[in-house]
C-alpha cells in the first residue's frame, strides 16, 4: 500500500511540473451520465452526434490498447463510458495549455477524479460513451480502490469506511438514495395535510417521552446537566396546548441502550401529534402514510423483505395485546382473575422467563408478547390496547382503567409504530410519573422524570389528541431489502479502532 501511494504522489508531482494542479478548485458540469444515457438511447450502433458535453466523476476502469483507450467513470447517477483518441485529444496541443492522451495513460488510476469535455458517440458494441476532446484532473486518489470484481465485502469496514462502500457497491448507493426520497415523501405527505414541521431542543433538561436510558452530558456555562432528548414527544404536546393542532417533528433520537440489527443509539423517527383525534385516527393515518411510502418507493403495495413477502394491500390485522397473546400460546389473561401468581406460573410453563422488574399483571403480559408473539408477525399487524403500567403517558379505556388506547404496529417482527390517544388528564399524568419516579429512584433508569414544567402545560390544558411515532431506519430497511439497521444508517455507532494511542485520555465533561 506505501510503494503505491508513493507512485501516486510521484505522479501528482509529475502534473505540478508540467504545469497543472492535482486538485482543481472547481469543474463546470453540464449533464450526468443518467441523463446522457437516457437522452441518447435512441442512437445506432456506431452513430454519432455531435453533442458537446462536459461531464466529471471517478475512473472505475481503464483500458488502454495503443492510440485508444476506454474509461469507465462514475458520478452520482451512474456510470459512462469515455472513449479516448490518441489523434483527437493531442490534436489541439499547440495550441491550448492542455494535458495529452500520454499524460492520462501515465497519471490518471483508477479512484481518480476527472473532467472531460466531448461530444457523443455510441460505439460499434452499442454503448453509450463521451468521445474525449480533452481532460482535466480534478483529485488526484492516493489510495487504490477494492477489487471491483469482489467489492468490498468486509461487513465492519463498509460500515466503518462507508465511502468506500459507496463507491464500490452500488446497492449500498441506491439504499441511502431511497432513504432520502422517502424522508422527503414523508414530510411532504403531511405538509400536503396541514401539519405543520417544529423543531424542538435536542438538549433538554429532563429527558422524558419514552421509557429509555438517555445520555447525560454538561453544560458548562450553567453548569448544569443535560440529556440528548430520547424522543419528541413533551415538546411537540407543549406546542399542541399552545394551540398548534397539527405538528410533527422528523429528526434524529438518542438512546444509551444495546446495539443489534434493529438497534443503533442514534435513529431517526417522526412524530406527529393531532389535536381532537385518537388512537383509531392515528391507526388509519399511519396505514394510510405507509401504504402511500411503499407505493412511492416500490412501485408496488407487495414487497420482498429477505424471505417473506409482505402484502401492504391486504386489510391490516387490528387486535389487542391480550387477544393475540391468546392466539399465539394459549394464555387468557382474563381468565387468571388478576391472580398474579397464577398467571406467571402459566407463564413459566410455556417458557418465558422474566425479571423481578415484572411485578404486575400487565408487565407480564407484556413479556409474554415480546417473548412469543413479538417474532410471529410477519404482515403488517396492529397491536391494540396495551397496559397502563408500561404506557405512562397514554389515555386509560373508559371501561378499562388497567388498559391504555395505545397500539404498535408490527412488520417482520419488528416494531415499526407506536402511537395512543395522549393521557390530556393532568392529575392523573402527575400520579403516573410519580409513580415512574419512584421506580427511577430504585434504579430503573429507563423510567420517566417529573417533568414539572410539561404538567404544567396539562394544567393550562390540551385538547384530545392523538400521538404517533414511527421509526425511519426499520422503515427503510423495509423498503430496501436491508438485513440490519446498520445497512441503513450511513455512519453507525461502531466501536472505536484500536490505535497505538493507549493512553490517551478523554476529554472530560463528554457525553456517557
Amino acid at each position: 500500500m506505501s510503494e503505491i501511494r508513493e507512485a501516486r504522489l510521484q505522479k501528482t508531482n509529475l502534473l505540478v511540473s508540467k504545469g497543472f494542479t492535482s486538485y482543481a478548485e472547481s469543474f463546470s458540469v453540464s449533464h450526468t451520465t443518467n441523463f446522457l444515457i437516457q437522452k441518447f438511447d435512441y442512437l445506432e450502433n456506431g452513430q454519432e452526434e455531435d453533442f458537446s458535453v462536459s461531464i466529471a466523476g471517478r475512473v472505475m476502469a481503464k483500458r488502454v490498447m495503443g492510440k485508444i483507450a476506454f474509461f469507465k467513470i462514475s458520478d452520482q447517477e451512474g456510470e459512462i463510458q469515455l472513449y479516448l483518441d490518441k489523434r483527437i485529444i493531442n490534436c489541439n496541443l499547440e495550441n491550448q495549455k492542455l494535458l495529452s492522451f500520454e499524460d492520462i495513460k501515465e497519471i490518471v488510476d483508477i479512484g481518480d477524479w476527472i473532467g472531460i469535455y466531448g461530444t457523443i458517440k455510441k460505439t460499434n458494441k452499442g454503448e453509450l460513451s463521451i468521445k474525449v476532446e480533452k481532460w482535466q484532473m480534478l483529485s488526484k486518489s492516493l489510495q487504490p480502490l477494492p477489487d471491483k470484481w469482489h467489492g468490498l465485502t468486509d461487513i465492519e469496514k463498509r460500515y466503518r469506511q462507508r465511502y468506500l462502500d459507496l463507491i464500490v457497491n452500488p446497492q449500498s448507493k441506491n439504499v441511502f438514495k431511497t432513504r432520502a426520497k422517502c424522508i422527503s415523501f414523508i414530510r411532504k405527505w403531511l405538509d400536503n395535510r396541514n401539519f405543520l414541521e417544529i423543531e424542538t431542543p435536542i438538549l433538554q433538561s429532563e429527558a422524558g417521552g419514552a421509557e429509555a436510558r438517555p445520555f447525560i452530558t454538561h453544560h458548562n456555562t450553567l453548569d448544569i446537566p443535560l440529556y440528548l432528548r430520547i424522543a419528541t414527544e413533551l415538546h411537540l404536546k407543549r406546542m399542541v396546548v399552545g394551540g398548534f393542532e397539527k405538528v410533527y417533528e422528523l429528526g434524529r433520537i438518542f438512546r444509551n441502550e444495546g446495539i443489534s440489527t434493529k438497534h443503533n443509539p442514534e435513529f431517526t423517527s417522526v412524530e406527529i401529534y393531532q389535536a381532537f383525534s385518537n388512537y383509531v385516527d392515528m391507526m388509519n393515518l399511519t396505514e394510510e402514510l405507509i401504504k402511500d411510502i411503499v407505493t412511492d418507493a416500490c412501485g408496488s403495495l407487495i414487497i420482498k423483505y429477505q424471505n417473506n413477502e409482505i402484502n401492504f394491500a391486504k386489510p391490516w390485522l387490528r387486535i389487542s395485546m391480550k387477544d393475540i397473546v391468546k392466539k399465539y400460546t394459549g394464555l387468557d389473561f382474563d381468565s387468571f382473575n388478576g391472580d398474579f401468581q397464577e398467571a406467571k406460573q402459566a407463564t413459566k410453563s410455556i417458557n418465558v422467563e422474566f425479571s423481578s422488574k415484572v411485578n404486575s399483571m400487565g408487565r407480564l403480559l407484556n413479556e409474554v408478547f415480546e417473548q412469543k408473539v413479538e417474532s410471529e408477525l410477519i404482515e403488517p399487524t396492529f397491536v391494540m390496547d396495551y397496559p397502563v403500567e408500561i404506557s405512562p403517558l397514554a389515555r386509560p379505556h373508559d371501561a378499562n382503567n388497567e388498559m391504555v388506547q395505545r397500539f404498535e404496529l408490527f412488520i417482520v417482527g419488528r416494531e415499526l409504530a407506536n402511537a395512543f390517544s395522549e393521557l390530556i388528564d393532568p392529575v392523573d399524568q402527575r400520579e403516573r410519573m410519580q409513580l415512574q419516579q419512584s421506580l427511577r429512584d430504585q434504579g430503573d433508569h429507563e423510567a420517566h422524570c417529573i417533568d414539572e414544567d410539561f404538567l404544567n402545560a396539562l394544567e393550562i390544558g390540551m385538547p384530545p389528541t392523538g400521538g404517533l411515532g414511527i421509526g425511519i431506519d426499520r422503515l427503510i430497511m423495509l423498503i430496501t431489502n436491508s438485513p440490519s439497521i446498520r445497512d441503513v444508517i450511513p455512519f453507525p455507532l461502531l466501536k472505536p479502532e484500536i490505535t497505538s494511542n493507549k493512553n490517551e485520555k478523554l476529554p472530560l465533561n463528554e457525553v456517557k
